[in-house]
């Protein structure tokens, strides 16, 4: 990601018709065109800003859009500004790299940038999150499996996975009831939702079930 910050992009763009106007005979005159960026959706429906680190890739990706170069983080700004929750670099080639949220705003805001996992607002945040939770002894944070990208040869490129980001596993105490843990498993969801840091750090979250021993 630290590279990645540095680097000049190339986003693709394409003429999108602002204005046009009718003839007496009903044909179409004066056409206008903007240029646009383009935006794709992720495979959870989010919206996403396609980038490219050199021009023939995104000519093979999309061979009618231009190529405009700039520089990460007013990229990452374009991104915000469009309402798009994700940054996909190389998408269609090996491999693609997926910039999150919260990387996107600490890229845009010339900010620092750790995982959520590896956060340690994040980690008093949950855990203070349980603390009037009884039924929930103890509370683990780890990487999901979506977290980091993977290529086609087995090569882990340590984030821009497109999966879960942060997997919180909480240790229940034994000899709950069906009951008592479909309501754990609300509030706690409910917490999260509701909770600042969260909404703030964290793209997304996958939550496990422990037993305390």
């Amino acid at each position: 990601m630290d590279a990645l910050r540095e680097a000049r992009v190339f986003v693709p763009v394409v003429a999108q018709l602002s204005q046009a106007h009718l003839t007496a005979e009903g044909l179409v005159s004066d056409k206008e065109a903007d240029m646009a960026l383009v935006s794709i959706q992720s495979p959870d429906g989010r919206r996403a800003l396609p980038v490219f680190t050199c021009v023939d890739y995104l000519t093979q990706w999309h061979a009618q859009a231009r190529p405009v170069a700039a520089s990460m983080r007013k990229t990452s700004l374009s991104a915000v500004e469009d309402n798009n929750q994700l940054i996909v670099v190389n998408p269609g080639q090996d491999p693609t790299f997926v910039v999150r949220r919260p990387a996107i705003w600490a890229i845009a805001k010339e900010q620092p940038w750790v995982p959520s996992y590896n956060h340690e607002a994040v980690s008093q945040d949950v855990r203070q999150l349980i603390r009037l939770m009884p039924q929930v002894e103890d509370v683990q944070l780890a990487a999901a499996a979506g977290a980091d990208s993977r290529s086609a040869k087995g090569r882990i490129l340590a984030g821009g996975g497109h999966g879960p980001e942060l997997e919180i596993t909480l240790v229940l105490k034994p000899g709950m009831t069906r009951e008592q843990l479909d309501a754990t498993i609300t509030d706690f969801q409910q917490r999260l939702a509701a909770s600042e840091v969260i909404s703030e750090l964290v793209d997304s979250v996958q939550i496990k079930l422990s037993q305390a021993s």
